[in-house]
Formats: structure tokens, sequence, C-alpha cells
């Protein structure tokens, strides 16, 4: 067989098992390429660490230019992470003429037109299966497996700490930081885990899902993102009780006017496939006109289960190398002068409906004085249930609404937490029924 050489830019979790999961399987994968790969040089800052690993099967560098400017590779697998040196290695890789095959969702997110225009220019593919989702198949389902469709919606949990830490408060009752810390102690959660609980990492992957779906150029600029830092166990208590279950939920809707992008958490009811998404897994669901609904469940992170996904695009890019450009799948799924401005909607024009508690003065006239502003602002209340605090002259009051704008929302919040008998701020939770 012909032999595929590939340059690896860093030797981290998912490079060390790309490394395992290629030298493990070699025969099965060559079978399925028609070609051997074979990962013939290693940039990684701890060389030791990948000497151990490649038992001198590989070439161990310390300088990725090394890798970039070898005429004899093929194909660079990115996984440094990031949209600084990666971005600049990236772009400097496509100029040489190389393949790519990144698990950088950061980086597409941010500068994925640039990368992609520069790929179609220079004749070479972008590979990004492993920046979403993990090692589930989402990005090839998206191009290829529903490309007969006109996708209506994707909706999904793609961020496995958040799920963790949301599933954990659930079935123990406990504080978020404290299982936040336990998290981070289980190696599901980062030092630093702003980019995950803030709602970013899902907000990077749910932009290229987008432009998959809908082939629109990437706006990660305009996603509303949201976190879950905020939420208590109070409120997963309530949901509970209320036939829901709040997850952190990503969101991309194709509407008359215009496209919905947005990360934050959801009350989605009990008996939702995604709202059974337990501990750290990812799932998405994508509905398309001629299919309907299809799920996607697997693991969303973790060396092997990426690699897997790093593995694929490998197999692909050997396939197709030598195919003339212009017949290959394009990056986003679409022709890139196929590509359409249909503009991305502010949060504030989305319609759908909300959980909202508040914390009041147990004294007569209050429910009314409440129901007022949401009636005066078109926001029709579908349930509503009041329960003592433990300070025995306030009380908790829970409005489920039906569907209502979210800039009417935002206004009835205001005018509610500047009366004097309310205690705390209004919590808002929106309703997803994701089917």
């Amino acid at each position: 067989m012909n032999s595929v050489k590939v340059g690896l830019l860093g030797m981290g979790v998912v490079g060390s098992g790309t490394w395992s999961v290629l030298e493990r399987n070699a025969k099965e994968i060559s079978r399925r390429a028609g070609s051997n790969i074979e990962i013939t040089k290693i940039a990684s800052l701890n060389i030791e660490h990948a000497q151990s690993l490649v038992n001198g099967k590989a070439i161990i560098t310390k300088d990725a230019y090394d890798i970039i400017k070898d005429p004899n590779i093929d194909i660079v697998i990115e996984l440094i992470g990031g949209d600084g040196i990666a971005l600049d290695l990236v772009m400097d890789a496509i100029a040489n003429g190389k393949h790519i095959v990144t698990a950088n969702k950061a980086l597409l997110a941010k500068h994925g037109n640039k990368v992609f225009a520069k790929a179609s220019e220079n004749g070479v593919m972008v590979a990004f299966e492993a920046a979403v989702a993990g090692g589930i198949p989402i990005v090839k389902s998206i191009r290829e497996g529903l490309t007969a469709n006109r996708i209506e919606f994707v909706a999904g949990i793609i961020n496995g700490t958040t799920n963790f830490i949301l599933s954990k408060m659930r079935s123990s009752g406990l504080p978020f930081k404290d299982v936040l810390k336990q998290a981070q102690e289980l190696g599901y959660a980062e030092a630093d885990p702003t980019f995950d609980i803030e709602g970013v990492d899902a907000a990077h992957k749910l932009t290229l899902l987008a432009s998959l779906a809908f082939g629109i150029p990437i706006q990660f600029e305009k996603a509303y993102i949201e976190g879950i830092s905020d939420l208590s166990s109070e409120d997963i208590i309530h949901a509970e009780r209320l036939g829901y279950r709040i997850k952190l939920l990503a969101i991309t809707k194709h509407r008359a006017d215009g496209i919905e992008l947005r990360v934050h958490p959801a009350l989605i009811p009990s008996g939702c496939l995604l709202s059974n998404v337990e501990g750290a897994m990812n799932a998405v669901l994508v509905k398309g006109d001629a299919v309907g609904t299809t799920l996607y469940y697997g693991q969303g992170a973790g060396g092997e289960p990426t690699a897997s996904a790093v593995v694929a695009d490998l197999v692909d890019i050997t396939r197709l190398h030598t195919a003339d450009p212009e017949n290959r799948v394009p990056h986003l799924a679409f022709q890139p002068k196929s590509l359409c401005n249909i503009p991305i909607l502010p949060i504030e024009m989305v319609s759908t409906s909300y959980y909202l508690r508040m914390r009041v003065k147990d004294r007569p006239g209050v429910l009314a004085e409440i129901s007022k502003i949401l009636s005066d602002l078109n926001i029709s209340i579908g349930s509503m249930i009041q329960q003592c605090s433990n300070n025995e002259n306030e009380a908790d009051i829970i409005f489920i609404t039906h569907a209502s704008i979210e800039k009417n929302i935002n206004i009835s919040i205001k005018k509610i937490e500047s009366l004097e008998f309310i205690c705390s701020k209004v919590i808002r939770i929106r309703i997803e029924d994701i089917s």
C-alpha cells in the first residue's frame, strides 16, 4: 500500500489517544483508507513523555515548524488548542499545501472563515470532526448524512463538564461550588473552568454546527451565551417537582426572519430524550424536514473518543486528497459561493416559555401586582406555585409562562424587581420543549 505521512502537533491527552488508536488499529484503518497512515513526526514540549509513548517509531521535536516545513508531511494534525500560535501554524501549514485535521473549536469558531478560505485557495482540506462533541460523528452526519434535508434546528448538550455538574447537583442536592470542586478533583473540569461553566466552549461548537446546518458564515461573536454558575440547587429541585430537568442547552434554529444562535440553561421536560443525558455524556438532536428528528449520543470528550474522530478525519482525507478539490465535500457542507447572509437574531427576539422564581414578602396583593405586570406585557401564566421560605414572613413564588418574547420577559423582570415587596432578584430560566 501507499503510505500517507502525518505530522502531529501536540501530544497531550488527545494526541496520545490518536497515536494509540492508530497503532492499535493500523491494519483495520489501512483497509478502510486504502493507504497506510503513519505519524512520522511529532511536535511536543514534553519530549520525554512523547518518546515514552512512540518508542522510537516517530521523530520527536520541540519545534512545530519542523513539521510545517517538512515536504514529506501530507497531513498536519493540530491538537495544541487556542487561537494563538495554533492559528499561525494552521495557516502556514495550509500555505505549504498540507491538509489539516484539528480538534480546535475555539480556533475555528473565531477564525474559521479565514482558515477555510485559505484552504480553498490552496486546494487542501480542513477536517474538524473532533472539534464538536468528541467522538460523536455529528459533523459528518450534518455535512453528508443529512444533505438531502432542510435543517430546521440543532439542539444539544455539547459540554460534558456542565452536564456532569448539573446531573450531580440534581442527584446529590449539593450546591454548584461543591459539585464544581468534585468535578475538578475527578478531572471533568479544568483548574480554570470558566470556558465550560460560562457556556463559551458550547458556543464555539454550536457556531460551527449552525454554519454546517444552515449554510451561513461562522459568526461566534453573535452567539448569545449564558452559563450555569448562577444556578442554585433550589431551582434544580423545583424543576424536578414541575416535571423538568435543567441542562445547559445549545440551540440554533432557522426561522423565517433569521437564525437563533444561543447557549443557556434550560428546563427540558423530563420525558424528553435530552433530559435523560446524564454525567459527562453529550447528545445532539437534529431535525430535518425529510428525516424528522435524529439523535446522536456518546462521549463528548476524552483521549480515545476524541481520537476516534481525529482518525476518522485522517481516513477521509487519505481517501480524498487525490480528488479534484471542486468535487470534495465542502468544509461547511455548502459550496463556499452558496453561503447565505441570513441574520443571526438577538436573544430579545427569541420566543419560548419561562420559569420565573422570586422571593416576596408574604402579604396581600402581591400576586395581583405581579400578575398585572406580566399581563400588561402580554405574558400569559401557564401555572404558578407558592411555598413558604425559611423566613415565615416571606414566600417563594414560581411562575411557568406560556411562550413569550424575551424582550417582554426582560422588561417584566426589571419592573418586578423594582417592587418594594421583592426580596431577591428574579431567577429566569428558559423552557425548551425540544423533540
